[in-house]
């Protein structure tokens, strides 16, 4: 019986003390699996919040790309209300020498009034003729100006030879050289006006007019983009290209020595490359001058018609002048990277 008891008390205590050992291992396992998920969690964390910081960085760079688009946009605008030529002229026209879209154009298909800027055309037609240059021109009573009364130091009887007449005019815009010019074409004055309409034409412009060699006639008309093809087509004359742009010369008539100067003064200034030049007054066109002149590393042609005052053409000259030099260099400077650009390029996660 003893035996019995001592055997029944030896297995309780025995089950007791494996259930103690089967929990305490319960609990070693569990706080293996909280360790193990920790542990498994952390990565998981951590590549969470990598994404985060990422994605608030790039976030972040993106904004600044905009912010600096903005601004460069911005600018743009503000250069392009606070850089604008303030030209002065009733009629404007900037175009590349080859042609093209207008760079710049104010009122350029107005027609009005060209004055002597048609001894360009003058010009051309005499050369086309394929005259003796060396031969005599004499200047006549038919030269001299009865219509407005212009002076001219060229006296009737005059002799003088064709290239210095060519020289007078384009250089100085003396009107009796250029009429003389003209009268002494092949079958005249009639023929002379003729051919100078039928080369406008043949030009393409449309909107022009000649009714004498001189400009003095109000009736001589053209257009802004009209002459601009005019300028063009002259400047394929070598002689008239040197001629239009000598600062001045001395030029011997009837045995006098005679000393002019250019109209435009930009030709003998350093700062400008004229390539071809010629200027124009009468009443009814106001202040006109035209150029073929280098700007911006380009050549361009430049047209002002109807200017105010004696300076206004050549300060709006100018004014186109240094409008397009701060055009090329905006246009070089938008062009570069921004810094923010550049930046994000390299610190942008994920981007090669």
């Amino acid at each position: 019986m003893r035996i019995a008891l001592k055997t029944a008390l030896f297995v309780a205590l025995l089950g007791v003390s494996l259930l103690a050992v089967e929990s305490t291992q319960a609990v070693e396992q569990g706080k293996a699996r909280l360790v193990s998920q920790k542990n498994k969690l952390k990565p998981a964390v951590s590549r969470t919040k990598a994404v985060q910081v990422a994605k608030k960085s790039k976030s972040s760079l993106l904004a600044q790309q905009k912010l600096s688009s903005r601004s460069l946009s911005s600018s743009s605008e503000q250069w392009q209300l606070t850089h604008n030529p303030a030209v002065q002229s009733g009629s404007a026209l900037v175009i590349a020498l080859g042609g093209g879209d207008a760079l710049f154009q104010k009122n350029a298909n107005l027609i009005a009034p060209i004055a002597s800027i048609t001894k360009l055309m003058t010009a051309m037609v005499v050369l086309d003729s394929s005259p003796g240059l060396q031969a005599p021109i004499t200047i006549s009573d038919d030269d001299v100006d009865t219509l407005r009364g212009s002076r001219s130091r060229l006296h009737v009887g005059s002799v003088m030879t064709r290239e210095s007449a060519l020289l007078l005019a384009l250089m100085s815009s003396e009107n009796r050289a250029a009429n003389a010019l003209a009268r002494h074409y092949p079958g005249g004055m009639p023929a002379f006006l003729a051919a100078m309409n039928i080369k406008a034409q043949a030009l393409g412009m449309r909107d022009t007019r000649f009714e004498d060699p001189t400009g003095l006639n109000s009736n001589n008309v053209s257009t802004a983009h009209d002459l601009a093809k005019m300028v063009a087509a002259a400047h394929r004359y070598p002689l008239i290209r040197e001629l239009s742009t000598m600062p001045e010369a001395t030029v011997e008539v009837g045995g006098r020595e005679l000393a002019y100067r250019n109209t435009n003064p930009l030709v003998k200034s350093t700062a400008w490359d004229v390539g071809l030049s010629k200027t124009g007054y009468i009443h009814e066109a106001g202040k006109c001058l035209v150029m073929q002149a280098r700007l911006a590393d380009q050549p361009v042609v430049i047209v002002l018609l109807d200017s105010v005052g004696k300076l206004t053409r050549v300060g709006d000259a100018n004014r186109i002048k240094r409008w397009m030099e701060s055009t090329q260099t905006h246009t070089q400077v938008s062009r570069k990277p921004s810094t923010h650009a550049a930046l994000a390029r390299e610190v942008v996660p994920g981007r090669s």
